[in-house]
This record gives C-alpha cells, sequence and structure tokens, in this order.
C-alpha cells in the first residue's frame, strides 16, 4: 500500500478532533514508532466513546498506529483502566489489595453492594455506577482507598462512602 493510501485510510478513521489528540501522542515518538502512542491513545478513545472500548475502535487505532491488532487488544486487556464493555457514568475501582484489605475495603465493599444492589463487574439499573475490583491503585498509605474517575479518595469510611455517593450526579 502506498504511503497516500496509508494517508487516505488514517483521515477517514475517527474525527478530526480524536485524531488531532492522537497526532499529539504520536509526535512525541520517533517517526518510525507511531505504536508507543498505544497507551494514551487508548484512553482518548476509550474517553470519546463513553467509557469503554470497542474491537471496531480498537481495529482502527491498530491501523491508525500501524501495529498489529493483538498488540493493541492486549495492552487494552492487561491494563485495568480500559473498559472492553459498557460502563456507568461512574465507574468507581475499589482496590482490594493487601493494605486495603487489612484496612477494611472488605467492609467498604459490602456498604457499596448493599447501598448500589450491584456487585463488582456491575452497572447500577440506571447506569449511573459501574463497581469494579482493582489489585493495587498505588496508595496504601491511604487505605481503604477507591479511584472515582481519575479521583483518589482514601482512609475511606462509610460516611465518606455516603457522602461521595451522595455527591454524584
Amino acid at each position: 500500500m502506498s504511503q497516500l493510501q496509508q494517508k487516505t485510510i488514517k483521515e477517514q478513521l475517527f474525527n478530526a478532533g480524536i485524531r488531532q489528540q492522537l497526532d499529539k501522542w504520536v509526535a512525541k515518538y520517533p517517526i518510525d514508532q507511531a505504536q508507543s502512542a498505544v497507551i494514551p491513545a487508548l484512553h482518548i478513545l476509550q474517553a470519546e466513546n463513553g467509557g469503554w472500548l470497542t474491537k471496531a475502535l480498537m481495529n482502527d487505532l491498530a491501523v491508525y498506529l500501524d501495529m498489529p491488532a493483538i498488540s493493541v487488544y492486549e495492552v487494552a486487556t492487561f491494563y485495568s483502566m480500559y473498559e472492553l464493555e459498557a460502563v456507568g457514568k461512574h465507574k468507581i475501582s475499589i482496590c482490594t489489595n493487601i493494605s486495603c484489605m487489612l484496612n477494611g475495603s472488605e467492609e467498604i465493599v459490602k456498604h457499596f453492594e448493599n447501598r448500589l444492589g450491584i456487585k463488582f463487574g456491575q452497572t447500577t439499573a440506571d447506569g449511573k455506577i459501574t463497581l469494579k475490583e482493582v489489585e493495587c491503585l498505588g496508595a496504601c498509605c491511604g487505605a481503604p482507598m477507591l479511584q472515582l474517575g481519575r479521583e483518589y479518595h482514601e482512609n475511606l469510611t462509610k460516611e465518606k462512602v455516603d457522602n461521595l455517593l451522595d455527591g454524584l450526579e
């Protein structure tokens, strides 16, 4: 395939705003290493697609970054920040690793489950909240903790959880 054909195909993928964001990241790497931008590119596509990645999006990204589709899938399935199924408007990732567990994450999880009527991997009936179990969010000194969107909430108590949930739109 000629470079002109490749350019034409890439111009058909995604909208101009997304391409601009992707190209900003691709430009940070050597000219023949566009695949190095796969992690931020997946973040961009996930954010633009309501918080999750479809196989079609990942296939298109593979073409855009000139890399095998399986390599994109490997990254998307390895990291817990990527979702391969639809999620609620608010994704709450609760750490259940050893530090959080020893500091009461099991009690926090049960409180979420009772309050929301869902378990890990499920979304509330109104599509508002998805609960996700994660191994470690790297904030052990603030255990138990969770991530809501891009914000960390540490030293959780039932009261803090209730305030957090009551504050969601």
